[in-house]
């Protein structure tokens, strides 16, 4: 491992997960594009805690999902049920336990449909309607989620797992870390902002466990970083010579340029919602911050009597500190969308990244 100043090297993924479990932070939080290989370390920290049959980390991956599979009974097509791989410790003494009640105090937090699970056959049954059977008893209506809510109970799953954990509960006494890689590229992206502060709110006040989330979906990360601020924050990247981490605590927050890069593609395209208001102002108030100013309004105007500049700041802090809608975000008016670019186009304008991350464009000019 070389280190140098704020930015650390390491040679692979091995030595780059044992540096991670040396750390005395509870919660470390890492953010790397696609194809950095942030799976890929998952299961090389997963791996570093195995010997022989025991083990201490449980882990939420690509390969977490990969423990549930469907069985669509194509010769009757009626009874379709989502199997469970029960060869997996990952499984191990839930019968016992009453999970579906645990799950369910998540899962309803996202979805509307009902479950049921056959430990014996490892299989999971899933209904949103009930009706009368032949004897005139009610009968769920068996049907096949969709892949998003299917994504959605696997990771309701797996919370109420982690929750036995950081519980101190016996069948899950082993567990010392927990490592989450990624869990927005498997749901909804609308969810990001409830599933980012969930999680948060689960790992904040508890010692017992140390816990690690990989991302690189930068809302999800930028809800979750400020909903935990004593966590590490973590830049990583591959380059030739190795991986590099690079710590933005004590730095402007390297990931606020990818968060940066996710607005400016989006007012090009006009997709914007309501919660691009509250990355815009995360970003201000970094910025301010590293500039030495009071807040946002002091950035967002030029002079002490610019009205532009007071109008756009109260739209900045009123349409940053609204709810967000679970399955609808709120797409913003074209008047917003036209005031929004404006605000962006004079942020970027005065506080200068790199032009090269940021390609000019004529649809993004002819809005503003």
């Amino acid at each position: 491992m070389a280190k140098n100043n704020n930015i650390q090297t390491f040679t692979d993924l091995d030595a780059l997960a044992q540096y991670l479990r040396e750390q005395e932070k509870k919660a470390i939080l890492i953010f790397a594009y696609n194809g950095t290989g942030k799976t890929r370390l998952s299961m090389a920290f997963k791996n570093l805690g195995k010997k022989d049959e025991s083990r201490d980390t449980l882990y939420f991956n690509a390969f977490t999902e990969d423990l549930f599979t469907w069985d669509n009974d194509l010769e009757n097509d009626s009874e379709r049920v989502l199997r469970m791989n029960t060869a997996s410790h990952f499984f191990n003494g839930l019968a016992e336990l009453e999970m579906e009640s645990r799950i369910r105090k998540f899962l309803h937090r996202y979805a509307d449909f009902e479950f049921e699970i056959d430990y014996e056959m490892g299989a999971i049954s899933f209904w949103r309607e009930m009706q009368k059977n032949a004897e005139r008893d009610d009968e769920p209506v068996l049907i096949k989620v969709s892949r998003g809510e299917e994504n959605i109970f696997i990771w309701c799953f797996f919370l109420a797992i982690a929750q036995l954990a950081i519980d101190g509960q016996d069948a899950y006494n082993w567990v010392q870390y927990i490592y989450i890689d990624d869990p927005i590229s498997s749901l909804d992206e609308n969810n990001a902002i409830a599933v980012a502060a969930h999680l948060a709110q689960m790992i904040k006040g508890q010692d017992r466990v140390k816990v690690v989330i990989s991302s690189h979906h930068t809302l999800f990360f930028n809800v979750v970083c400020n909903e935990i601020k004593r966590a590490h924050h973590y830049f990583l990247s591959k380059e030739p010579d190795g991986y590099y981490l690079r710590n933005t605590n004590a730095t402007p927050r390297f990931y606020h340029v990818a968060m940066l890069k996710e607005l400016h593609e989006v007012a090009k395209s006009g997709k914007l919602y309501t919660y691009h208001f509250n990355i815009l102002r995360g970003i201000m108030e970094k910025t301010a911050t590293f500039h030495g100013f009071d807040g946002i309004s002091d950035i967002i105007r030029s002079e002490k009597d610019d009205q532009d500049g007071m109008l756009h700041g109260r739209y900045v802090n009123l349409l940053s500190h609204g709810n967000y809608s679970l399955f609808e975000p709120v797409e913003m008016m074209e008047e917003n969308k036209r005031i929004f670019r404006k605000i962006l186009k004079n942020f970027m304008k005065n506080y200068r990244f790199n032009p090269n991350l940021f390609p000019e464009d004529e649809t993004l000019e002819a809005n503003t």
